[in-house]
């Protein structure tokens, strides 16, 4: 059931050389899955990290934290320069500990359960008492890991360091609705 189920979802999100936005080519970036590649284009263009509210009505308690640049594809985060990498997860975590406290949390889907081509981390609360045994503990940002198969992450504090779960597609249900 399960299998059917990412199947599922597989088929439902956009393939890699499906998203085709070119924020050159105004008509291009009409497609639903280029929506925030729209909101980034709405951004001044110095800034390397902005955050805006989920609008999805079942995620009211949601924010994303998203890359200015446009890469081509999906925005994999595998595809990311470390120094960029490490300054979006260091935003994210510093926005999140506003908004949360030391109760945050943050994902990012992997390839087959993605919406949406700019690449974006979902931010929130975590919920209380989730945790896995695929965990990476690490220092700070530069050394979280990025995919190189296409999964997701998800990430949160533990004492000083961070937890890294890996190894998974749909990564933001560890985070409150």
């Amino acid at each position: 059931m399960i299998e059917l189920l990412i199947l599922g979802m597989a088929l439902a999100a956009p393939e890699p050389s499906r998203c085709n936005c070119d924020p050159a080519r105004p008509a291009t970036m009409e497609a639903r899955e280029c929506s925030l590649c729209r909101e980034a284009e709405k951004q001044p263009r110095e800034i390397g990290v902005f955050f805006l509210k989920d609008n999805n009505p079942r995620k009211p308690n949601r924010w994303l934290a998203l890359r200015r640049a446009h890469d081509t594809g999906m925005h994999s985060l595998v595809d990311v320069p470390l120094e960029e990498r490490t300054r979006l997860w260091t935003a994210a975590i510093a926005k999140a500990r506003e908004l949360w406290g030391d109760e945050w949390g943050l994902a990012y889907n992997g390839d087959l359960v993605r919406t949406q081509c700019h690449l974006h981390i979902h931010m929130g609360k975590l919920i209380k008492g989730i945790e896995t045994r695929k965990v990476v503990v690490v220092d700070g940002p530069a050394e979280i890991p990025a995919p190189k198969d296409g999964t997701g992450l998800w990430i949160h504090a533990h004492g000083n360091r961070l937890h890294v779960h890996l190894g998974e597609q749909t990564c933001e249900t560890v985070l409150f609705r």
